[in-house]
């Protein structure tokens, strides 16, 4: 059996009217950003971050008017016992790096059916409400200030570019 690393990201997706996709797990019903694991130990946090992101929604993090931002924060958190079985024996705790991704509006989300069922893009403080995770809540809170933290005041994210 092959098991899940316990090292993931979190990709919250958002428009420049902090309008912030979420979506909807097939297995729980829950609501989320883009998550996933790296597909092996050595693989770097922003590969990660652009495959999840691909997988889940079709997005192209390298396509024109597309900004993906490392926020330089990882949260560890313990595994709710009903995922336990996916990782490796002895495995508890898993450590979660945050990525911000700025799309155009109207953007289109191709979902991959055997992961979500449903996608929304809602006001960044509504989509804090309905997600599950609580980090994923707390990212999405910190939007406004990575959003708009350039000296400026006009959204200057340091990106990851193509």
């Amino acid at each position: 059996m092959l098991y899940k690393i316990a090292q993931s990201v979190l990709v919250v997706i958002h428009t420049e009217l902090l309008e912030v996709l979420v979506i909807r797990r097939v297995d729980t019903g829950t609501w989320q950003s883009v998550t996933g694991s790296k597909d092996f130990l050595t693989e770097d946090w922003t590969d990660t971050a652009r495959r999840e992101v691909f997988e889940e929604t079709g997005i192209d993090t390298h396509a024109p008017g597309v900004l993906l931002s490392d926020w330089g924060l990882e949260n560890r958190y313990e595994i709710y016992p009903a995922f336990l079985h996916r990782y490796a024996p002895g495995a508890s705790h898993n450590t979660e790096r945050v990525f911000g991704l700025r799309v155009p509006s109207g953007t289109p989300i191709v979902l991959s059916a055997r992961e979500h069922t449903q996608w929304r893009w809602l006001p960044f403080m509504e989509a804090a409400d309905v997600v599950f995770s609580p980090s994923n809540a707390e990212a999405i809170l910190m939007l406004r200030e990575h959003f708009f933290s350039g000296p400026d005041g006009q959204g200057a994210q340091d990106g990851v570019r193509a």
